[in-house]
């Protein structure tokens, strides 16, 4: 029973972080598609942020006309 607890608790962990991940990547495509091409280290910290800044910035790229606000919007 306490071993399928700690899957069972395994699998939701693996779950969230999964979708975490779709939601930068999907995020960054975003970007990508409204802006061309991104530099390296802005993805970089794209995807190290938290999933509630990601969110966040995933409604504001929809404002954005040029890297400039990408790079605005980070600091």
């Amino acid at each position: 029973e306490k071993v399928m607890e700690i899957v069972t608790s395994w699998m939701e962990k693996g779950i969230e972080q999964g979708i975490e991940q779709g939601k930068k990547s999907l995020v960054i495509r975003q970007l990508k598609r409204r802006l061309g091409e991104i530099p390296v280290h802005l993805e970089t910290e794209i995807r190290s942020l938290p999933l509630e800044a990601v969110e966040r910035l995933g409604e504001a790229l929809l404002d954005f006309q040029s890297l400039e606000d990408l790079v605005s919007w980070l600091s």
